[in-house]
């Protein structure tokens, strides 16, 4: 199994916030969490990149148990994470947050050939590699935010909200930025306020409620589905 998650429950003090979860993420695979506001999706995504211990149960990746790693180490195995919010270094330029995005790669040609690499699919940020990385739009700090993760050569990225505070044209770039990245044969785990984007992009997903998996399923049948629907799709 490429990512399986298996009876995972997360602690915030007292709080249990993940209740017995399990999950799996073929290789080469978009998988989408959905589900209301404090349903444990983001800590979920947090848990499997190392930045929260879980109380109990393990995560494994790629054959080898990584639950209980520092988030360093859990990167150097192949697994990014895009975080809500974006999360990058504002005060920095564009290419300064690309060279942290590098840090892994001690080769320097491999490097210059990870920058160009990102150009080619990101050219917006080389035009704004000298511009100040707050200064930017919403969308292209979240192209960065993408961009940065894919320079650690993920074999996985996870991604929370990408599409959060877009405008409708951004949102619908976002969507062919996450199909063109998995077309390179990266996994994907996309957590997602739009439900209805998400399920049009995933093979497979998950519903969460209370720190719980309600509802597992073909991403297809889950957006047919009148629970679904009436929760998460209006209508």
């Amino acid at each position: 199994m490429f990512l399986e998650v298996k009876d995972l429950i997360v602690h915030y003090g007292k709080a249990e916030v993940i209740k017995g979860l399990s999950l799996k993420v073929e290789e080469k695979e978009i998988v989408t969490i959905i589900g209301a506001n404090g349903a444990g999706k983001t800590t979920t995504l947090r848990t499997i990149s190392g930045l929260k211990t879980p109380s109990r149960g393990e995560v494994w990746f790629c054959g080898g148990k990584i639950s209980g790693l520092k988030a360093h180490k859990i990167v150097r195995l192949g697994i990014s994470h895009v975080p809500e919010g974006r999360k990058i270094l504002a005060p920095l330029s564009v290419m300064e947050n690309l060279e942290i995005g590098a840090y892994l790669r001690k080769d320097k040609k491999e490097a210059v050939a990870g920058f160009k690499n990102i150009f080619d699919h990101f050219p917006i940020l080389n035009e704004r590699r000298k511009q100040i990385a707050g200064s930017l739009s919403g969308g292209e700090q979240q192209m960065l935010a993408i961009a940065r993760a894919l320079l650690n050569q993920p074999k996985l990225i996870m991604m929370d909200e990408p599409s959060t505070g877009l405008s409708p044209l951004v949102v619908e770039q976002m969507g062919l930025i996450i199909t063109d990245i998995n077309s390179r044969g990266i996994s994907i785990v996309l957590v997602e306020q739009n439900a209805r984007m998400a399920l049009n992009l995933a093979q497979r997903a998950y519903v969460l409620e209370a720190g719980k998996c309600v509802l597992e399923g073909e991403a297809s049948a889950m957006a047919n589905d009148q629970r679904v629907k009436s929760a998460y799709l209006g209508g």
